[in-house]
This record gives structure tokens, sequence and C-alpha cells, in this order.
């Protein structure tokens, strides 16, 4: 059974989450602030975390923060689930390191799907040690590490940006529209995903392997069609 730590500081909110998680057979644990929440989850390790982020103290972009820096906890998906619901909010969530973003109030049925496409990719991605590496020019990825290495250097991916930048150097030359690569990298379901998110996850994954990330040579976007990586 996959475990989900949710942390919000609304405990209403909490234990509605908690309840009607439980239904769709997940073993759910709550905690009612940053600080708490890290505790937890540094000592039980969930599969994934629900995260606010408006609470007192450790707010929950900080705790993103620092689940991201922590080596035992640095590949755990996190769902940001919060009121916090412009743009740049939700562009702040992905830069700390958010692998999806939910907006209150949400719709039960969707905030499930999500979750489940979170935690399907997250297994999937758990790549065969033997499968070697892809090496297009002077990108290099290495599947049994999640590191890439470019001419700026060698980066460690998360699992996202592994998923993502796998998917375009097999496909190198095809190019694919933020729809596509939500159902085909990360398995959303159709219409539930959002652009934002694969415009947040292609502007990280370019600030790591490109030389100029303004001007990018590997990952490129073709003007009204989507993303490419180029041959």
């Amino acid at each position: 059974m996959q475990t989900i730590l949710v942390i919000d500081d609304d405990e209403l909110v909490s234990r509605t989450l908690q309840r009607a998680l439980k239904l769709y057979d997940y073993q759910v644990m709550v905690a009612n602030s940053g600080t708490e929440g890290l505790h937890m989850a540094r000592r039980h390790r969930p599969d994934l975390l629900v995260l606010d982020v408006i609470m007192p103290g450790t707010d929950g972009y900080q705790v993103c923060r620092q689940v991201r820096g922590d080596p035992m906890l640095k590949n755990v998906p996190i769902l940001f689930l919060t009121a916090k619901s412009k743009d740049e909010d939700k562009i702040e969530g992905f830069r700390a390191g958010g692998d999806d973003y939910l907006a209150k109030p949400f719709n039960m049925q969707e905030l499930q799907l999500r979750i489940k496409a979170i935690l399907r990719r997250t297994t999937k991605s758990q790549i065969d040690e033997s499968a070697g590496q892809i090496a297009i020019g002077e990108v290099v990825l290495d599947t049994r590490t999640f590191k890439v290495t470019t001419p700026v250097g060698t980066k460690l991916l998360t699992n996202v940006q592994f998923d993502l930048l796998y998917h375009l150097m097999s496909n190198a030359g095809e190019v694919f529209t933020s729809q596509q690569l939500l159902q085909d990298v990360w398995d959303y379901p159709r219409d539930t995903g959002s652009p934002e998110l694969v415009r947040a996850h292609i502007k990280n994954l370019r600030d790591k392997i490109e030389p100029e990330p303004r001007r990018p040579a590997y990952i490129r976007t073709i003007q009204g069609h989507g993303y490419t990586f180029a041959l």
C-alpha cells in the first residue's frame, strides 16, 4: 500500500483528505505544520507529499526546498494543494521543486487522478540499471544514476526531469505538444494536466543542461507546435 503524507495547517482539510484518500486504498498520514511534516517525512519516507503553501512558520515552498535538498527525500514527488492559485504562485511551486499544483477549492476525483498519475510515473521511472546511457551529441543521460552530462557539467536530475529528458532524447527530432508530454511522460488522463506544468519543468531542465538557457541548443521550442530534442 502506497503512503501519502498530507501537510496542511487546516485540520479540517487534512482530515477530510485523509478520510477520502483512504477510500482509494492509500495509507494516509497527516501533519499540521511544515516542521512537523518534515519530521514525519524523514521518519517514514512517504511515496507522495500533498503540501499546502500557506502555513505559519515554515511554509510549503520552504518545505519543498528542504525535501529536495534532503538526500533521503529528494526523489519523493510533491503535489501542491493550496488556495494560492495565481500563475506566479504555481511557477514558484514548480521552481521550488514541486511535481504538480492543484488549486483549492478542488474536485476530489481530479485530485485522485493527479495522485494516481504522479505515483504511476514515479514507479515507471525506476529504470533497469542495465539500461545504460542515451547519448546525443554532447548530451549523455545515464539511466543508472539519473545524471546528465553536458558541456556545462554533470547534474543530478529529479524523477520528473529525468522522465522528461529520457522521453525527449529517446524520441529526438520528434515534436511533442504540452498535452502529449503530459500524457506520454507523466500518464495524465486527457485534459487533466496543465501546460504550465510542462513549461515550468522544461525551464528547470534547460537551466540544468543548456549552456545558455535563454537560447536553448538542445531542448528547443517549435513555435505553435511544442518541444523537441534537437539532433
